[in-house]
């Protein structure tokens, strides 16, 4: 059972997580559930409320991510040598500890507690001043030390002597030169030399152009400077390395007050998110009690937009230790039921809540059914998945509980349904632990009213507009809807009556009063027009006639019709030696006849054989005993 993801509170997570700086408060918010301890409670809601105010009387705190920080120092406990960047970053951690130090002690004039955190932060300004002297633009500045600055400057004269040298030796030697620019050819610099007078240049050949005919020599005065260059650079880097070294130390011997300072930073992180999340969600400070008291003046779901959200009105305690509530679908029972929840655990998790006011009981643990859980991977049903997670409920209720369940015996046989809704809140009476429930069984009703400590509430339902209010009334049963909206919409009120006999009996369905008379039917409403069914279509006779070139399926074979369809949906068709009977769904046309064939064509010269003509012919002219065989279907 997972109460944070089925009421959301994961969602409100996500979204106070991204109001925090650094990682370790981002990890801390996932980790976050309800403090079960009053006086830990207390103390988080005041750091909640602390911080707001602050927030607005002073803006928003000087915080800043410190995770790569940590990793720096544990490369300074290691005895590494720290590089320029990460000493620019520790004193961008020493400096945002110093800001957020002055930002707290600020606070002291408001009398705001948090504002006395200022006295855990011990600055290091002598780190901070050396870093920032000897480190600048993440690089060991020129004058960190005199030594530094003399070798640098040396190098800077000698790379310019190296500079001047080769110059002089183009000027001094134009004809052989191929440019009149020096260059500079794996770090060395070099003349271009032509390739018929590299040997009047007395130096290093070091490249030589793709073509081959200019040579890039570094003359041998110019090479001694380079030399030079090379051991000065040498020197240059043993220097770097004596300042990094040097600051490394100083900052591993800061290691341990450095680690407080950060560990405050990430604290009071956390702490700031939890007002940054009040004023995101315009929430304000709930009371605490542990009465099993719990009232909501004004709530709103914190994840649904304010300009439609209704504000609830919800209360129970004293003698109330459940609560039944019924209603049209999409009247906003389930919105409740979560808004109820999620606001109780917002304010044991130390945060704000979205309401006006609020008194909100400690609870020892969250359950919760809504949804209908149906999961093919585990072969649940929606009624099997209802029954799995309330018995697990069942488990782990106490009094110190609050439980809440959507749809209480639905997903089954209504009166079996009805019954397992009633045993359910009879358990969880027993049980003494808080609880919401919703149902649409009239049943479960009756049980709310005769039952101690248990009581109903309905959502409203506006009759003339035909829509839910969003608003709670606790103590009145809610009614059924349905009648009223069918009857809005035009059922008859015989129908009607009929409706609500079968549903609470005679006596009940008199108490109603429907305004809709009996359904008039319409004129000319429509009829539906049937044709004669026939063995063939007519309109076949007239697609195939004698002599049009059809296409035989299956075999793709030509012929030509020799008689047309007859009332059977049969023609018949001669293809090569043979004429065949064949249903016209197997022949496609593929040449008309009038295409083929001149008019008033003689198609007996294709059809009979000669010895049937003659036949034909003579019993044309006179009598005679020969007989003409037909094939008959």
């Amino acid at each position: 059972m997972n109460t944070e993801k089925q009421i959301e509170f994961n969602k409100v997570k996500e979204l106070w997580s991204e109001l925090a700086v650094t990682d370790y408060a981002k990890e801390k918010i996932k980790e976050i559930w309800i403090f079960t301890e009053e006086t830990r409670l207390r103390k988080e809601l005041r750091d909640t409320t602390n911080s707001r105010k602050m927030i607005e009387k002073l803006g928003e705190p000087p915080l800043q991510n410190v995770s790569e920080m940590k990793e720096i120092l544990d490369i300074a406990k290691k005895g590494d040598c720290l590089t320029p960047y990460q000493l620019t970053r520790v004193e961008n951690v020493l400096v945002a500890a110093d800001r957020l130090k002055d930002y707290l002690s600020r606070g002291r004039q408001y009398e705001n507690s948090l504002a006395f955190y200022d006295e855990n932060f011990n600055s290091v300004p002598e780190l901070k001043e050396e870093i920032v002297r000897q480190i600048r633009n993440e690089a060991v500045d020129d004058r960190a030390t005199k030594e530094l600055f003399d070798i640098r400057s040396r190098i800077v004269s000698t790379e310019d002597a190296m500079k001047q040298k080769a110059e002089q030796i183009i000027r001094n030697n134009k004809d052989c030169m191929a440019d009149t620019y020096y260059t500079l050819r794996n770090g060395r610099v070099c003349v271009p030399v032509k390739k018929e007078c590299k040997l009047k240049i007395w130096g290093s050949v070091i490249d030589k152009s793709s073509t081959g005919s200019t040579f890039f020599i570094e003359p041998a005065g110019v090479a001694k400077l380079f030399e030079e260059l090379q051991l000065l650079k040498i020197d240059e880097e043993n220097e770097v390395y004596k300042i990094l070294y040097t600051l490394t130390a100083f900052v591993s011997d800061c290691i341990p007050v450095m680690e407080e300072n950060i560990k405050m930073i990430e604290k009071l992180d956390l702490i700031f998110s939890k007002g940054r999340l009040s004023l995101e969600l315009d929430c304000s400070e709930p009371l605490i009690n542990t009465e099993r008291r719990i009232v909501l003046k004004e709530a709103r779901h914190p994840l649904m937009d304010r300009e439609i959200n209704v504000p609830l009105d919800f209360s129970m305690g004293d003698d109330v230790r459940g609560v039944v509530i019924t209603g049209p679908n999409t009247g906003g029972k389930t919105v409740a039921i979560k808004t109820v929840m999620l606001n109780s655990i917002m304010a044991q998790c130390g945060l704000h809540v979205s309401c006006r006011e609020a008194d909100i009981c400690m609870n020892s643990n969250y359950l919760c059914d809504i949804g209908d859980g149906q999961s093919l991977s585990e072969n649940l049903s929606t009624f099997s998945a209802h029954i799995k997670n309330v018995l697990e409920v069942l488990k782990h209720v106490n009094r110190d509980s609050f439980v809440i369940m959507d749809e209480l015996g639905s997903g089954t046989d209504p009166a079996e349904g009805m019954g397992i809704a009633v045993a359910i809140l009879e358990e969880l009476r027993k049980s003494e632990a808080n609880f919401l429930v919703t149902t649409h069984y009239p049943e479960v009703k009756d049980y709310a009213d005769r039952t101690e400590h248990v009581v109903n509430a309905r959502m409203t339902f506006d009759k003339e507009t035909l829509k839910p209010t969003y608003r709670m009334l606790i103590g009145e049963a809610g009614e059924s809807c349905a009648f009223y909206i069918a009857d809005r919409l035009g059922m008859p009120a015989e129908m009607l009556n009929t409706a609500a006999r079968a549903a609470y009996g005679k006596d009940a369905a008199d108490g109603y009063n429907f305004g809709n008379a009996g359904i008039k039917k319409q004129k000319n409403t429509g009829r539906i027009t049937r044709t004669k069914k026939t063995t063939a279509d007519a309109s076949m006779a007239e697609l195939y006639s004698i002599g049009d070139s059809v296409m035989v399926y299956p075999d793709k074979k030509i012929g030509i019709v020799c008689e047309p369809v007859n009332e059977k949906g049969v023609l018949r068709v001669q293809i090569a030696d043979r004429k065949i009977w064949i249903n016209h769904k197997r022949v496609k046309l593929h040449v008309k006849a009038e295409e083929l064939y001149p008019e008033d064509y003689d198609f007996s010269i294709i059809f009979d054989s000669v010895e049937t003509r003659k036949k034909r012919h003579d019993m044309d002219r006179k009598f005679t005993q020969e007989t003409i065989e037909y094939d008959i279907i």
